[in-house]
């Protein structure tokens, strides 16, 4: 047997997977730099497949529109860089996704992004439902941490899980638009210590 060949049951590599993922990554990461650059000139998906090295088609396979790849950029840059931990302690949890909630869309790139798309979606009506469908998503990833502590007694039974998220991404979306005060570790700390005890 001719040593370069396969082994009996081997398997080749499925290298047209790991193409297609570096496709979908790179079509991502053009979106996300191609809408923080633009200052509110639209990004086309002429412009995004230009960037990320594919045909426009390979874009049009995955979405159906360029708003649907814009937001996806950014809910897979909040994937990457928002901490949604588990430690056993709702306080510690709080802090930890607070503070690199705050901290990851304050990056360059990240906060451009968001800025103009907000912009954006303003005045397009289908980016502000996917606008809606992006908030959606951060705000189920924040109730489930609630509900987490909730369990263990760390809150309330009738703790408003709603109310609270609304306080947070209240305090984020506020200071993030009007840039009139920080969003630091020690906003974290302090707004996570407050929601968790109440103020005491």
């Amino acid at each position: 047997m001719n040593p370069t060949d396969p082994q009996p049951g081997a398997t080749r590599p499925h290298t047209g997977r790991r193409r297609n993922e570096a496709a979908h990554q790179a079509i991502l990461d053009a979106a996300l730099q191609l809408l923080a650059a633009s200052d509110g000139t639209p990004v086309t998906i002429d412009a995004i497949a230009r960037t990320a090295g594919v045909g426009k088609q390979t874009v049009y396979r995955w979405w159906p529109s360029k708003g649907a790849v814009l937001v996806d950029a950014l809910t897979d840059r909040a994937d990457q860089d928002v901490t949604g931990p588990d430690t056993g302690t709702l306080r510690t949890d709080l802090q930890t996704f607070i503070a690199t909630t705050f901290d990851a869309a304050q990056r360059g790139t990240t906060a451009s992004a968001l800025r103009t798309l907000v912009r954006e979606a303003a005045r397009d009506p289908h980016l502000a439902e996917l606008m809606q469908t992006f908030t959606a998503a951060r705000r189920t990833a924040l109730r489930e941490l609630l509900d987490r502590g909730r369990q263990r007694g760390e809150l309330p039974e009738d703790a408003d899980l709603d109310l609270i998220v609304d306080q947070v991404y209240g305090v984020f979306w506020y200071r993030f638009l009007l840039g009139h005060a920080p969003l630091d570790r020690t906003v974290a700390d302090r707004l996570a210590q407050s929601l968790v005890t109440g103020g005491e």
